[in-house]
């Protein structure tokens, strides 16, 4: 039984590159509250949160960029070539992200949590938790990974991988092991064989929610067998920007998910989003010719926040194409401002942006809660 009364929460962990991230997205698509705990280490050194100052002066100013922010590469030098580093570190990230996670779990609507965290077992998060899920991988995935997806060179890439225990530690402490080496659709096969295996009523819970809906315009979050329509519509109203194929969308479901608008059944408009970090990034918005913009889009941006607010999102980003962005009373109405990256103030909100900003669109901004995780104390 879990720390957490009335929650059910899986530790997902695994060694860098082995997918952890994509098996969390999917069970958060399945249903369940995903916690990067990972990422909030990242938050507890930011220079508005409270790990920055005691970093600072255990590693000196050296890690720090010319803005002042913690420069993680260079701490990353420092940790991962000395152990005794690595452990200062950890002792005065770990607490501050315990409760941060604790924050986020007391605060959940979902039932299910899945938390996510290289250092699992070693932060002792495991012991907190009902079931451990473990992602493993082969050196040769991993290293790729990290070559093509992270642009790592060979060594520094097999230098990560080697640096951590081996695999075999986090199998034998797991209910459930995912070996991510096969396609997106293997993996999404075996993290639901393993969700309806382990979880408590999940199979109540992989059922569609219902829509939400106007007259004869509905909106619903897409599943995964709508990957072949999604692909379609976008091959049709990217303008020649995008031709993704059903196998690519099926990858997307990976990172992020879909909001679909219909009318009398036909799909007339799309958004896909992600949240990570606690930040909502919406970069793909296709509505179909001749409907009325204002109703699309505030009907699929209030889906997209609603889900987002679930998620307890503390800001939504959007990045559009010059054409829909300059509709400036729609995005009013809906309260979005256009912002430049270094406006944003929050470290997490610039990365989210910084990672996420599609060439030659613009970002607009809408701050969906007030209270902060990890804020300056």
């Amino acid at each position: 039984m879990s720390a957490w009364p009335g929650k059910y929460v899986i530790g997902l962990t695994g060694n860098i590159a082995t997918g952890k991230s994509v098996v969390r997205k999917m069970l958060e698509h399945l249903g369940a509250y995903g916690i990067d705990a990972d990422a909030l280490a990242h938050r507890a050194i930011g220079k508005e949160a409270p790990g920055y100052k005691p970093v600072v002066e255990t590693f000196g100013t050296w890690i720090l960029a010319p803005d002042g922010q913690v420069d993680r590469s260079r701490l990353g030098n420092i940790v991962f070539s000395a152990p005794d580093a690595l452990t200062r570190l950890e002792a005065i990230v770990h607490p501050m992200v315990g409760k941060a996670v604790d924050l986020l779990i007391g605060r959940a609507a979902q039932e299910v949590v899945v938390l996510e965290a290289i250092k699992l077992l070693e932060s002792g998060l495991a012991e907190a938790c009902d079931c451990i899920w473990v992602t493993v991988a082969s050196e040769e995935a991993q290293l790729a990974r990290l070559i093509n997806k992270r642009g790592m060179d060979e060594k520094t890439a097999l230098g990560r991988i080697r640096a951590q225990p081996p695999q075999e530690d986090k199998i034998a402490a797991a209910q459930v092991v995912i070996r991510n080496e096969g396609s997106i659709e293997e993996t999404w096969q075996k993290v639901l064989a393993a969700w309806r295996e382990t979880v408590p009523g999940s199979r109540a819970q992989v059922e569609q929610p219902p829509a939400a809906a106007q007259k004869d315009i509905l909106v619903e979050r897409a599943r995964l067998n709508q990957a072949e329509e999604i692909a379609g519509f976008i091959n049709r109203h990217s303008r020649g920007r995008h031709k993704p194929s059903r196998e690519d969308i099926i990858a997307d479901f990976g990172e992020k998910a879909f909001m679909l608008l219909r009318k009398d059944g036909r799909l007339i408009g799309l958004a896909g989003w992600q949240v990570e970090n606690l930040v909502a990034r919406t970069s793909d918005v296709y509505l179909e010719p001749g409907i009325s913009l204002e109703k699309a889009v505030t009907l699929l941006m209030l889906e997209v926040e609603s889900a987002s607010r679930q998620l307890q999102c503390e800001v939504s980003l959007l990045f559009l194409p010059p054409n829909l962005a300059r509709h400036e009373n729609i995005w009013q109405n809906l309260r979005y401002q256009a912002r430049t990256i270094q406006s944003l103030k929050v470290r997490a909100w610039q990365e989210a942006a910084e990672e996420s900003i599609p060439a030659g669109t613009v970002m607009l901004f809408k701050q969906l809660r007030r209270d902060r995780v990890l804020r300056p104390v």
